[in-house]
Parts: C-alpha cells; structure tokens; sequence
C-alpha cells in the first residue's frame, strides 16, 4: 500500500507502468529468483543482475546503479537488513524494497532503519509488486497492506519506532554480543550467562557468521555502532 497514495481518490488514479526499470534481485533462493525474474519480465522490468547473499547484492547494486533493489531478509551471511544498510551508506540514492517472508515489527522497523524504502511480502502479486517496484524507484515509501495496518497502528499510539538491532540474532546471541561489546572475555561470559566456554564460543563464532565480520574487534565496533556496549552491572 503506497503512503503517498492513502487517499479516497486512489483507486481511480491509473498506476504508473513499471516498464523499462532496472532492477538488481537478491534472494538466496533460487527457484524464487526464477520466479521473479519471469513476473518482472512479464512487466517489462529488466533484471540487470542477481545475488544469493547480501554482501554480493551489495556489489552488484554498486556495479549496476539499479532503479531498485529487491531484496530479501534472511540469507546466509550477510543478511538483507545489513546489507541494505551498506548499500546506502556507499550509495544513498540507493532505492531498496525489501520482498521477504519475515512477517514481524522488529524485521519491519529494523529494515525501514537500515534504510529500505518499502516492505512486502513474498505472498504479493505482480500488481502489487509493480505499484511498489514504481514508488519505491521515485523514492516514495510503500508497504505491503498488513505491514501499512501494522505501522498506522503503531505510531497512532503516540508511540516512538525504535527497532531492534541486528535482529537476525538469537536473544541468547544478543545478550553474549552485548557483554563482547562491553569488553567481556569468553571466560567472563561464561561465568555471567552460566554457560560452559565451548558453548559460549559456539555463541560468539555465530555471531560473527551473522554480522560478516572476522573478529572480535570487528565484532565490537559494529555492536557498539548500534548501540551495545553498556559496562557489565
């Protein structure tokens, strides 16, 4: 559902065509990939490249200057939300529309903090995705219908978006990640979190798979970027 056409009049305004946009898919999946690739054509989009992880998304979308990026949320490595997040970064008139299975707020708000123009689900038809791939390319903010009913809902309760960081992570990942950022050894957190060191290193090797980073100092300073850092109590 498009927020700048939330009005009685829509449904009498003619959709703009999505012909002749170019696009950049990233999905891990790739009988989806195909499926796709096939809507977009049928609509006259040119797929000018496609991904299977977040971090080759990035590359492609920065090699291929898209008018949009279709991009999902969880894939191995890299995961949509950061590497929407790394692709405005390098590139802010990065156009990022987020088609993804993840169903819940904090994949919603963690998305539209990283940056990504439009949310919607991978149940939506061609029609739809056309009317978002359109307004999310002239940098208008569209959102599948439940996800619009959901984001009304919450900010008309007075309420303030805060998403949650990293929510590719387990909370048991997140506390271990917050007492790293902290500065906590493995052997200290094992102690605080009542865990045996191999597991809290089996904790700590998935963090850093889910993050893409390659140590603990990396590790550090992206968590504490986001905010987790606070000295252990």
């Amino acid at each position: 559902m498009n927020a700048s056409t939330d009005g009685p009049d829509r449904e009498l305004r003619q959709p703009r065509p999505a012909t002749g946009l170019r696009v950049v898919v990233v999905d891990d999946h790739p009988v989806f990939r195909a499926g796709l690739r096939y809507l977009l054509e049928d609509l006259g989009v040119e797929v000018v490249a496609e991904a299977d992880d977040g971090a080759a998304g990035v590359d492609e979308a920065l090699t291929h200057r898209p008018d949009a990026v279709l991009m999902d949320l969880q894939m191995p490595g890299v995961s949509g939300i950061e590497a929407t997040r790394r692709l405005l970064d390098r590139w802010p008139a990065a156009k990022v529309l987020v088609l993804t299975m993840v169903d819940d707020d904090q994949a919603v708000f963690a998305a539209i903090q990283a940056g990504a123009l439009g949310y919607l689900l991978k149940g939506a038809g061609q029609a739809e995705i056309s009317r978002a791939l359109v307004a999310v390319a002239a940098g208008e903010g569209v959102y599948g219908p439940s996800i619009a009913r959901r984001l009304r809902s919450f900010f008309s309760g007075g309420a303030v978006a805060s998403a949650t960081p990293f929510p590719m992570l387990s909370e048991r990942e997140r506390e271990v990640l917050a007492l790293i950022a902290a500065g906590a050894s493995n052997g200290e957190i094992s102690q605080r979190l009542f865990l045996s060191e191999k597991t809290v290193r089996n904790y700590v090797s998935s963090i850093f798979t889910k993050l893409d980073v390659d140590n603990r100092a990396a590790a550090i300073v992206v968590a504490r970027e986001a905010g987790f850092g606070q000295p252990p109590a």
